[in-house]
This record gives C-alpha cells, structure tokens and sequence, in this order.
C-alpha cells in the first residue's frame, strides 16, 4: 500500500482527494498548508511514495517544498495541482519522471489516474 501526503489549503478538496484515494487503497496523510506538508515528510522522507501539492499554499513555496522533497527521496513522485498553469520544468529536470502538473479542477478519476501512472514510472525506474 503507497503512502502519499496530499497537501492543500482548500480543506474541502484536501477531504475529497483523501477519500477517494483512500478509497482506492491509498494510505493518506494530509496537510493543510506548506509548513506542515514539510514537518509531516520530513519526519519519514523514505515513507512517502507521493505528494500531491497544491501551487499556492500558505506555509512556503511549493516549488521550494517540492525540490526538498524530492533531494530527500530519490523514489519519491511529486505532483503539482494548481488552478492555473504553473511551470514545474526546472523540478521536472532535477528529477526525471518523477514530477508532473495537474490542473485544478480535476475529477477524482482524474487524480487517480496522475497518481496511478506516476507510481507506476516509479516502480518501473526500480
């Protein structure tokens, strides 16, 4: 079972994204701004197989909590969630297959689906 830490500030989302993919099998963890995403992982980097970060968080720069996130987890997937674009290149190239961007608003398939293929280029990168 994949742990993944779902940060975002918007408390009914961050509710909806936990269930369904506790649904789905996940294990959850949530944080409802930056600072606690960054305590939560950093307390166990190696746990987590994925985050799922919201753009705009209070708490921090999610470009910033990314990069740190994936220097302390060389498997660990990021994906970036914002209701406009937001350009994650300079994550995507200091980790290859590990980082994409999903645009808000997104149905629960749809999250399911991001969070699917990215563990699956994970374990395939194994």
């Amino acid at each position: 079972m994949a742990l993944i830490l779902i940060a975002d500030d918007e408390a009914s989302l961050l509710k909806m994204m936990s269930v369904y993919l506790g649904r789905l099998g996940y294990e959850v963890t949530m944080a409802g701004d930056a600072g606690i995403a960054a305590a939560k992982f950093h307390a166990a980097p190696h746990d987590f197989e994925a985050v799922v970060l919201d753009a705009t968080m209070p708490g921090g720069s999610m470009q910033e909590l990314a990069a740190g996130m994936l220097v302390s987890s060389p498997r660990l997937c990021v994906i970036a969630a914002s209701g406009y674009p937001v350009d994650v290149s300079e994550l995507q190239a200091a980790a290859p297959g590990r980082v994409m961007f999903l645009l808000k608003p997104f149905s629960p398939a749809m999250l399911a689906s991001a969070v699917g293929r990215m563990l699956a280029t994970q374990k395939e990168s194994l």
